[in-house]
């Protein structure tokens, strides 16, 4: 069964108790994960975690996973996270089976809709999967309303743009700024308050993720030399590097649906002016820049780049920064060159 993003929320807050698997895949990870995460507590279970990598020799692993008991004899929610084609007989397995005592909750970022996973979760009655994609425009805004409701904030549009622009729409940095406010106003769901300016500029403005969009956005408009002071500035460890990657990645998935649309013969001004809020207004003068630099294809082809220091960074013992530093480097000497 499929869920689409007006009945996504209800499906999760509401539970069937006939749904067994749940699959939420696609590029907007965070918004998977936080589905995952509001569907445990709607459940009231204890998550346990089992390796998407197990399952594809041991496919019966995940039955046996989700026919066991808790300890303490409460409900438990399996997740799968990393979750791709590998893992589609141990789905197969649990779904033609009995009912079994756990529900099993699987987050797939690298799933696309002709998946055999994502076919089989859609075509079962007992399963529901949700692919998912980073908002725009207002549904960004709304995106950032929905997350300040349930950590005790209320905002208008017009903040709720502007966090969603600051974050990049992802939905893990929105939660993690707007909880950030919310202990800054003494805020929670029984006792909400008004999300104003002044909470914003004294503990959001300096965040890390802000930081690191920085980096990514003197990448893409070729300003070569103030990179090159930013990445010197930066520590010697090298913790800072993937959410570097992430926060590039980010802004590439913001550009590049914007330059589609300007190669269909649309006016970039026009295109910024459509994404209303969610382009914080500090960030248009920057953004207007790097389209006139870079087509789609460009950004696909960074992309491609990124994802593959990502890779690395990730499978490295011990990852080094400069990889990094000096993909970005090239990116900004390529922009120059435009």
């Amino acid at each position: 069964m499929k869920a689409s993003k007006g009945t996504v929320g209800r499906s999760v807050d509401q539970p069937d108790a006939k749904i067994r698997f749940y699959l939420f895949y696609g590029p907007d990870e965070a918004q998977a994960r936080a589905l995952a995460e509001r569907l445990a507590q709607a459940l009231g279970a204890t998550r346990v975690s089992v390796a998407a990598a197990a399952l594809k020799d041991e496919p019966g692993a995940l039955l046996h996973e989700a026919n066991a008991m808790d300890m303490f004899g409460g409900p438990r929610a399996i997740v799968v996270e990393g979750a791709g084609d590998s893992m589609v007989d141990a789905a197969d397995m649990l779904l033609s089976a009995p009912p079994a005592e756990s529900v099993v909750i699987a987050i797939g970022g690298g799933l696309t809709k002709s998946s055999k996973l994502v076919k089989l979760a859609e075509g079962h009655g007992d399963a529901l999967s949700y692919a998912a994609y980073l908002p725009e425009g207002s549904d960004a805004a709304r995106m950032v309303s929905d997350v300040g409701r349930r950590v005790g904030l209320k905002m208008g549009p017009e903040i709720a743009g502007r966090i969603a622009g600051m974050c990049g729409n992802d939905q893990a940095i929105v939660t993690q700024e707007l909880s950030k406010f919310a202990l800054y106003l003494d805020a929670s769901p029984h006792t909400p308050k008004e999300l104003t300016d002044e909470p914003i500029e004294a503990v959001g403005v300096d965040s890390s993720e802000s930081a690191f969009l920085r980096l990514a956005d003197m990448a893409l408009a070729g300003d070569l030399r103030r990179l090159a002071n930013e990445l010197q500035q930066l520590g010697g460890g090298s913790s800072e590097a993937i959410p570097i990657v992430r926060s590039m990645q980010r802004r590439l998935m913001m550009l590049a649906p914007i330059r589609a649309r300007v190669e269909r013969g649309e006016r970039p001004d026009a295109v910024m002016t459509s994404l209303g809020k969610a382009l914080f207004w500090k960030d248009k003068d920057v953004v207007g820049r790097m389209l006139a630099k870079w087509s789609a294809e460009d950004l696909a082809v960074i992309g491609e780049r990124i994802g593959k220091v990502e890779r690395g960074l990730m499978l490295s013992p011990a990852p080094e920064r400069e990889a990094l530093g000096e993909e970005l480097l090239a990116i900004a000497r390529k922009a120059r060159s435009l």
